[in-house]
């Protein structure tokens, strides 16, 4: 099985850093903007809605989205942002599939996209491996979406994750009666409501590019090089970035995205 090699810049801000992490997929994945969305396994239609088509956005605009490969909102995340931009994080070995009904899923993101797992292969799920897996989700992500969840629930553990990490948490507007969890957040003003989608992926994406500014790969392909010469340039970086959606090839010219 492959493991990760060197350090996982947003994994420091975990309470104990993974002893190793496995991985089938790209790697190239965890070099991108990233934002985490979990959300209930039994979430309502609304949400399911909203949530397929914040990943959807998100995923065009160069965001890859990280979940957990549960049933619910976290497939549904995985599935609007595409297998190629999206990061599931299992609560098993990276040679199971849990849950089994989401097999194909999890092979598919295994192939195109990005499979994680700090368990050992052959390690079946168990009742607390759920809980270590939420909180690598939340800390590979800038910031976690709740879509629905209950007081009580693992999507409400992530919640305290994030809190102590320090990482902003957003929820979906709801219906009294409804994700009593996400309503309580915003009552003692520890997430912000996502009130228009297409705004707030704006507002991410602009982030993150500025965020990529910086860098001398990014800054040389705002240039517009010929594909030849960036990689001659940038051999490793030119690969990953492609794979990872950061850049595109246009007549024969590399730009950032």
């Amino acid at each position: 099985m492959n493991i990760v090699p060197g350090v996982v810049a947003e994994l420091e801000s975990m309470k104990r850093y993974p002893r190793t992490l496995y991985y089938r997929g790209s790697l190239g994945l965890l070099d991108t903007p990233k934002i985490s969305i979990v959300g209930s396994r039994r979430a309502g239609q609304y949400a399911r809605n909203a949530v397929y088509e914040l990943a959807k956005k998100l995923a065009l605009s160069g965001i890859t989205v990280v979940s957990g490969a549960a049933t619910g909102i976290d497939r549904i995340a995985h599935e609007g942002a595409g297998v190629q931009r999206t990061v599931a994080v299992l609560p098993c070995g990276i040679d199971r599939h849990y849950p089994a009904s989401n097999r194909d899923l999890i092979e598919s993101i295994g192939d195109q996209g990005l499979l994680l797992s700090h368990f050992e292969p052959g390690f079946e799920a168990r009742e607390w491996s759920f809980v270590e897996r939420n909180e690598i989700v939340v800390a590979l992500g800038s910031a976690l979406v709740i879509a629905e969840a209950e007081p009580g629930s693992g999507s409400m553990r992530s919640a305290q994750y994030a809190l102590a990490m320090g990482k902003p948490i957003y929820v979906l507007p709801h219906r009294l009666g409804e994700s009593g969890g996400t309503r309580r957040l915003l009552s003692e003003n520890k997430a912000t409501m996502i009130e228009d989608i297409d705004r707030f992926v704006e507002s991410l994406s602009r982030v993150s590019r500025q965020s990529r500014e910086d860098t001398p790969f990014i800054a040389y392909c705002r240039s517009g090089p010929t594909y030849e010469e960036a990689v001659a340039a940038f051999p490793s970086e030119i690969f990953e970035a492609e794979l990872g959606g950061v850049i595109e090839v246009r007549n024969g010219r590399v730009y950032p995205i």
